[in-house]
C-alpha cells in the first residue's frame, strides 16, 4: 500500500466515527499485523537520545525489534522507568523510536507508551508524590484529582499515553507487602479517592489503568501472588465495590487483571469476571491489559494451560486484550492456535478493535499526528526540525523539568494533609528552644519518604552511581530549618531491618540529655525482599522491622517524652508505645516533601488533618483484621487473640477541638427501600485555631438476612473551620447505600431498622440516628446510587 493510498484510507479520516475507522483498518490488516497490536515490548530510552533498546528481563530473551516492527507494535513498556535518563533526552529517544515504528509498518501506526505512576511519574527527576495509602489518609478526593492531573500532564508532555495506576485493592491483611500501594481498608474510601485520581489522569490525556482486577489483596496470609479463598459475598461487596464505582464514574479506559486465582480460577482466564461482569454488566468499553507476564503465568504458575498457546487462547477468550510487558504468548504461539483451529480469529478482531479505538481516541491514527512530544515542540520548532541532528541530545539535556516548583508545592500539600496525629498528650506542637534528640534509622535518611514504585526506590537502587534526581530533605534537615532555635542531636540507633544493637547506648545517652525525643522509625521500600515494604516484601507479623521496637522501648524507659514518628508503608504494632509515648505521628511514605511536611506538623506550623485509612494494630500477630468485620471478627471471650486496634480506621487528632451537636432528621424516619432520607448536624471548631475535621458517616445494620459488617463507611465530609466557627453538614442517604449481596447472590435492599452513625473514627461515634426501611425486599443492580449527597453550609 503506497503512502498516498494510506493517506486517503477511511481509517485516517478523523471525521468518521472511531468504530468505523477501526473496522476499516482491521479489514486491511494481515493476521500477524493484527496480533502485533496486542502486545508490548519492554524497552529503555537511550541516555544519548538514540532509539530504545529491548530490555532484557527474566521471563524470555529480549525480542528482535527488526523482526517485529515491520508488522507493527501495540505498546512500548516503561521507556522512562527502566533506567535513569534525562527527561528531555528520554523524550527525544522515545520520539525517534516512534519514528522508527511508524516507518517500519505499512500503516504507519505508532505504539502506545505506558509507564508506572503510582506515586508520581516513575521517571528519573520526576516528582515523587506520597503513596496511595497517603492519598487515602487525606480523605480529600479533590486534592488527589489535582495531583493526578499534574502527574498526567508531565507524562503526556514527554510522549507517554498510558499510566498503570491506580490500585483499587482493598487491604484485608496488613502483612501484605503492597499495602503501601493501596488507598486503605475501606471500599468506599478507596472508590471515591481512586475515582478522583483517574479523573485527573484521564483529564490530562493519559489512559488510566485500574488494578488489580480482582482479589489480589485478599491472598492467603498476606503473601504476594498467593491464592485467594474468599466467598462470593465478600468478593462482591468488598473487593469489587471500588472497581465498580471507578468504572461507572471515572471515565477510566483500561483495566489490568490480577495475578491471583480466586477459588481456583485465575483472573487472567476468568471470562465471567473480565467479560461477563466488567463489560456486559458494568458496561466497560476500554482495554484489559495483562499484569506483567500474567498471560505466561497461566502456564508457568497457575498451570491451567499446558503451552503458551493455550495460555494466549485462554486469556484472549476471557477478555485480555493486550499482553504486557512483552511478547511471550501473543506472538507465534497465538498464531499457532489460530492455524490449528483452536481459536476463532474473531477473538483477535475483538481485542484489536478495542486497541485501535484507544489509539484513535489518542489521535495516533490521525493524518496530522506527530511523534514530537509537547516537551520538545518549541514554537520555532513545531515540526521537529533539528531534533534529528546528532547533537540534539546534548542541546536538549536539562531543558525539561519533571519536578517544577508547582509540583513540589502540590506534593507538600498532599503530604501535609496525609500525616496522621494518632496520639498526643500535649507535647505537640513542640515548644521552641528545646534540646531535641532525633533518634532512629529514618531520622536522617532521604529515602525514608519514598514508596516502592517511586523511581529512586524502584529503579535507582540498580544505579547507585546516579543521584536521586530530586531533592529529598531528611527529617533532620527539615527540623533544623523549621526550628532554628532548638538544639538537635541526631543518632540512628540501629538500621531499619538489621539485628545490630551497637548504636543503642548512644541513642539512650542522647535521649537522657534531651528535653524531648523524636523517634523516627519505619520502613525501607523495595522489591521482592529487598525492602521491608513493597511488592514481594510481605511480613510474618506487624512488629516494627529489625530491632526498632527494642530501640523504642529503651527510649520510652528513659522517662523523657517520646514522639514516635513513623515513616512506613503499612501500619505497625508499637508495643507499649500507645500507652507510654507522649505522641504518635504516622506518615505513610509521604513523598519528596515528606520531611518538611513532618517538620511542619511537629512544630505546629501545620495543623494535622490526616485520618487513618487503615487501622493501626495493638497486637503484632492479630492478622488478618480490618475494621470492616462481622461481630465474630471482633474481640470475644472465646479467643485469646484480641484484634482490637490501637488506633482505628478513620482516627486522627488535631491541634484544635471539634464538637458535634444538633442532630436533626431532615427527612422521614421511615422510608421505602427505593427512597431516601436526610440527616444534618452542626460541627463546631471549639478550639483556639483553625483546623479540619473529617465528618464520617457509618452504617450499622443490626439485623439482616446474612451476616453484615458491624459498620461500614458510606459517606464523609472534609470540613475546614476557623476557630469558633460552625458549619451545618447534611447527608442525604439513599436506601441504595444499604444494599448488600443476599443469600442467592443477588444484590438487595432489605426492609428493617438501620443506624446512621456520625463520628470522627470507626470507634468514636458522636451522634446516632435510627431509621427504618419499609416495603418488600428490593433487588438492585449496577445502576443503583453509590453515594450519599453531602452539603456543607457555613
Amino acid at each position: 500500500m503506497t503512502d498516498a493510498i494510506i493517506d486517503r484510507a477511511r481509517w485516517r479520516d478523523a471525521t468518521l466515527p472511531a468504530a468505523a475507522r477501526a473496522d476499516a483498518l482491521i479489514d486491511e490488516m494481515t493476521l500477524r499485523e493484527k496480533t502485533a497490536q496486542l502486545f508490548g515490548i519492554w524497552v529503555g530510552v537511550s541516555s544519548e537520545g538514540g532509539e530504545v533498546a529491548p530490555h532484557q528481563h527474566d521471563m524470555t530473551p529480549a525480542p528482535d525489534l527488526a523482526e517485529i516492527l515491520p508488522h507493527g507494535l501495540g505498546q512500548l513498556t516503561r521507556p522512562f522507568g527502566t533506567k535513569p535518563v534525562d527527561a528531555a533526552v528520554g523524550a527525544l529517544s522515545l520520539m525517534r523510536t516512534q519514528q522508527r515504528i511508524v516507518a517500519a509498518n505499512r500503516f504507519g501506526i505508532p505504539a502506545m507508551a505506558h509507564e508506572e505512576c503510582l506515586a508520581g511519574f516513575a521517571a528519573w527527576g520526576a516528582t515523587a508524590y506520597p503513596v496511595p495509602l497517603s492519598w487515602g489518609a487525606t480523605f480529600n478526593p479533590d486534592l488527589i484529582r489535582r495531583m493526578a492531573g499534574a502527574i498526567g500532564a508531565d507524562m503526556r508532555s514527554v510522549g507517554i499515553h498510558q499510566g498503570l495506576a491506580p490500585v483499587l485493592d482493598v487491604v484485608r491483611d496488613a502483612r501484605w507487602g503492597r499495602v503501601e500501594e493501596t488507598i486503605g481498608e475501606d471500599p468506599y474510601l478507596i472508590g471515591t479517592v481512586a475515582t478522583a485520581y483517574i479523573q485527573g489522569l484521564e483529564g490530562a490525556g493519559i489512559v488510566a489503568t485500574l488494578k488489580h482486577f480482582a482479589g489480589y489483596s485478599a491472598s492467603r496470609a498476606g503473601r504476594n501472588l498467593a491464592p485467594v479463598s474468599i466467598g462470593p459475598r465478600e468478593f462482591a461487596d468488598v473487593i469489587l465495590a471500588p472497581f465498580e464505582m471507578a468504572v461507572r464514574e471515572s471515565g477510566v479506559r483500561s483495566v489490568m487483571h490480577s495475578y491471583t486465582d480466586t477459588d481456583g480460577v485465575p483472573s487472567a482466564a476468568d471470562t465471567g469476571l473480565l467479560t461477563g461482569l466488567l463489560r456486559e454488566t458494568w458496561g466497560f468499553t476500554g482495554t484489559v491489559v495483562a499484569d506483567y507476564f500474567g498471560v505466561a503465568f497461566l502456564k508457568e504458575l497457575h498451570r491451567v494451560a499446558a503451552t503458551l498457546g493455550e495460555a494466549a487462547n485462554a486469556a484472549l477468550s476471557a477478555g485480555v486484550d493486550v499482553e504486557l510487558p512483552t511478547v511471550d504468548a501473543f506472538g507465534d504461539h497465538l498464531l499457532e492456535e489460530i492455524a490449528a483451529g483452536r481459536l476463532d480469529p474473531a477473538v483477535i478482531d475483538r481485542a484489536l478493535h478495542r486497541v485501535l479505538l484507544q489509539k484513535i481516541e489518542l489521535g495516533l491514527l490521525d493524518p496530522e499526528w506527530s511523534p514530537v512530544p509537547a516537551a520538545l515542540a518549541h514554537p520555532t520548532d513545531d515540526d521537529g526540525a533539528g531534533l534529528d541532528s546528532d547533537t540534539a541530545a546534548d542541546a536538549l539535556r536539562g531543558s525539561v523539568s519533571l519536578d517544577p516548583a508547582a509540583n513540589r508545592q502540590l506534593a507538600a500539600e498532599v503530604a501535609e494533609q496525609a500525616i496522621v496525629l494518632a496520639a498526643n498528650n500535649g507535647v505537640l506542637p513542640l515548644q521552641a528552644g528545646q534540646k531535641i534528640a532525633l533518634i532512629g534509622p529514618n531520622a536522617d535518611n532521604p529515602m525514608a519518604f519514598l514508596g516502592c514504585y517511586s523511581f529512586p526506590a524502584h529503579v535507582g537502587g540498580a544505579h547507585p552511581e546516579v543521584e536521586a534526581g530530586i531533592d529529598l530533605p531528611t527529617v533532620a534537615e527539615a527540623l533544623r530549618r523549621e526550628l532554628p532555635q532548638d538544639t538537635l542531636t541526631v543518632v540512628a540507633g540501629c538500621s531499619i531491618d538489621g539485628a545490630d544493637t551497637g548504636g543503642f547506648d548512644d541513642a539512650v545517652t542522647a535521649a537522657a540529655e534531651a528535653d524531648v525525643v523524636i523517634a523516627v522509625l519505619g520502613d525501607r521500600a523495595g522489591l521482592f525482599g529487598r525492602g521491608t515494604s513493597g511488592e514481594g516484601c510481605d511480613v510474618e507479623s506487624l512488629a516494627l522491622p529489625g530491632v526498632q521496637q527494642e530501640l523504642l522501648d529503651l527510649l520510652l524507659d528513659t522517662g523523657k517524652p517520646v514522639v514516635v514518628t513513623l515513616l512506613t508503608g503499612r501500619p505497625y504494632a508499637l508495643g507499649s508505645a500507645p500507652e507510654r509515648a507522649a505522641a504518635v505521628v504516622q506518615a505513610f511514605f509521604p513523598g519528596e516533601e515528606g520531611g518538611p511536611a513532618l517538620a511542619g506538623v511537629l512544630s505546629g506550623r501545620t495543623n494535622p488533618s490526616g485520618r487513618l485509612p487503615v487501622s493501626m494494630p495493638a497486637a503484632r500477630g492479630a492478622q488478618p483484621s480490618t475494621y470492616l468485620t462481622a461481630p465474630l471478627g471482633q474481640a470475644s471471650g472465646v479467643s485469646n487473640i484480641d484484634p482490637t486496634p490501637a488506633y482505628p480506621f478513620g482516627h486522627g487528632l488535631s491541634y484544635t477541638n471539634f464538637e458535634f451537636s444538633d442532630l436533626v432528621l431532615d427527612g422521614p424516619q421511615q422510608f421505602p427501600v427505593d427512597g431516601e432520607t436526610a440527616v444534618s448536624l452542626t460541627l463546631t471548631n471549639a478550639g483556639g485555631r483553625s483546623g479540619t475535621e473529617i465528618v464520617q458517616l457509618y452504617l450499622h445494620d443490626p439485623v439482616a438476612s446474612v451476616v453484615r459488617p458491624v459498620q461500614r463507611l458510606i459517606g464523609y465530609a472534609r470540613v475546614e473551620l476557623d476557630a469558633g466557627a460552625s458549619a451545618r453538614v447534611q447527608f442525604t442517604v439513599p436506601a441504595d447505600v444499604a444494599s448488600f449481596t443476599g443469600r442467592d447472590g443477588q444484590r438487595i435492599v432489605e426492609p428493617g431498622a438501620l443506624e446512621l452513625q456520625f463520628g470522627v473514627s470507626s470507634t468514636d461515634i458522636r451522634l446516632r440516628q435510627q431509621v427504618e426501611l419499609t416495603g418488600p425486599t428490593r433487588p438492585v443492580d449496577h445502576t443503583r446510587r453509590l453515594h450519599c449527597d453531602v452539603r456543607v453550609t457555613r
